[in-house]
């Protein structure tokens, strides 16, 4: 049994800050009392504990006390990308066979596909209130959310996250982080997305304060990181980018009191790493995805520098191997053992297994080091095979991205009458640069095989809601160039 999160945290340390946003702050206390107030408003709505709900909004205040408010009614949430089209919702609205859609009054167009209840925020906002027991504990195996894949290859899944899934990956993140009692996570990644979510969970169990943006507001958070207002924050590498750029431009470091900063979605260049260290910020770069609600691997602060692009070694409770790899260094899919595991999927995909053999697979090409630190290498579907080698675009994304000129670059494969397949790459120039000088400055670090055959200059690369390229996209503009 797992105590009901915000319920047992309100109750131990109720006056210590849970969340704060613009100029606003909550404590414990006050955060279960608006929870229970839209709880209870969930309810006067017709939705009862064990109901299958759908929440489309955005990553503020109120989106927050909804989320906690159905997690004390005890129904299960899926998760909506407000990004998505009116027609990819309504395909996983239809998918989850939820009983009601609640969404923020703002995204009421893309909800007019669906054959489902739905409900404003506003509506809700306003409703009576009807009194409920909230359950002290949970099962393990309760199903707190639902979030769907990305679909990269075929139909996105829904991905089931259970009480156990999310307790044992915030528990395990805090025993390779620590944690201080000033400790304040700077929330800047969508609550809809695993990662924005996960931060909520470690709040509550943890006893720390999230500092909640809307969106990501690079000079305002680089404000945060100076000023010491926050402690730890989680980050993509276009994230990353601008921060280290802007904190170049003011010529300043980040305060003492800043710790952490996780870095997922991707690997990080090297040229990332030793900018970020020159700034004075601690770059621990880390491994998860939906299936395992958030973290499976994070590089540890003492191992940062001596590690570089590493996901480090899997966190406390977990386990990562390498199908078929009978020795260190080889390269093969990375699978993954842990009670943070998805126990399986809702929907189309409900009698879909993830696991083989207890273990899940997770797509994603990697290896372990003598020391068995995990190096993600690519995905194997994103894998480009030119005259029967294998080119990781990973690797030549991090090669460019060190180029002064280069802001972004993203690199997926062609296909080439002679080799097969080969790479190309999608340029975001801070500068003006020639082709040509970017080949040349491939050419000095990159086999031959793995130098683009073609550059192309863009104003922006295609990337989802928590900034995480999608070089499936990049395939598709290809027809185009």
């Amino acid at each position: 049994m797992i105590p009901n999160w915000l319920r047992q945290r309100a109750y131990l340390t109720p006056n210590k800050i849970a969340l704060s946003y613009k100029d606003e702050k909550w404590t414990f206390k006050e955060l279960k009392q608006q929870a229970m107030r839209y709880a209870k408003q969930l309810k006067a709505q017709h939705i009862l504990p064990s109901d299958r709900i759908a929440l489309l909004g955005t990553s503020n205040v109120e989106m927050v006390f909804i989320i906690h408010g159905a997690m004390l009614l005890g129904v299960e949430i899926v998760m909506l990308n407000n990004r998505l089209t009116k027609e990819e919702i309504a395909w996983q609205v239809d998918d989850a066979n939820v009983k009601a859609v609640l969404y923020a009054d703002q995204f009421e167009d893309k909800i007019t596909s669906i054959q489902t209840t739905s409900i404003p925020f506003s509506v809700v906002r306003e409703s009576e209130e009807n009194v409920f027991e909230v359950e002290r504990n949970w099962s393990s195996e309760k199903t707190i959310t639902i979030m769907y894949t990305s679909g990269t290859t075929g139909f996105p899944k829904g991905v089931r996250q259970t009480a156990e899934n999310h307790t044992s990956s915030a528990l395990s993140s805090v025993l390779n982080l620590g944690l201080d009692e000033e400790d304040c996570w700077l929330c800047i990644m969508p609550l809809f997305h695993i990662s924005g979510f996960s931060i909520l969970v470690r709040s509550v169990l943890y006893g720390m304060e999230v500092r909640l943006y809307e969106k990501f507001d690079v000079k305002k958070v680089t404000d945060e990181i100076v000023k010491g207002t926050v402690t730890r924050m989680s980050v993509v590498s276009v994230m990353l980018s601008q921060i280290l750029e802007e904190l170049e431009a003011r010529e300043v470091t980040a305060h003492a009191a800043f710790k952490t900063m996780l870095a997922g979605g991707g690997s990080v260049p090297v040229d990332y790493l030793s900018r970020a260290a020159a700034c004075e910020i601690p770059i621990l770069q880390t491994y998860g995805m939906t299936e395992t609600s958030s973290q499976t691997a994070t590089l540890s602060s003492t191992d940062a520098m001596r590690k570089l692009g590493s996901a480090g070694k899997p966190l406390f409770f977990n386990e990562i191997k390498i199908k078929d790899a009978e020795k260190p260094n080889k390269h093969g899919e990375v699978f993954i053992k842990g009670p943070h595991v998805t126990p399986g999927y809702i929907g189309r995909f409900k009698d879909h297994t993830p696991l083989e053999d207890g273990w899940l697979p997770t797509g994603d090409i990697g290896y372990l080091d003598e020391e068995g630190y995990l190096y993600i290498v690519d995905r194997r579907s994103d894998l480009i095979i030119s005259g029967g080698e294998n080119v990781y675009p990973a690797e030549i994304e991090n090669v460019l991205a060190a180029h002064p000129n280069v802001r972004e670059v993203g690199v997926c494969g062609k296909t080439h009458p002679k080799w097969g397949e080969a790479p190309v790459a999608f340029i975001v120039l801070s500068d003006v640069t020639r082709k040509k000088e970017l080949i040349e400055f491939c050419t000095e670090r990159l086999a031959k095989y793995k130098i683009p055959t073609e550059i192309h200059f863009v104003e922006q690369l295609p990337r989802n809601a928590s900034n995480k390229l999608l070089r499936r996209e990049l395939k598709a503009w290809l027809s185009t160039q």
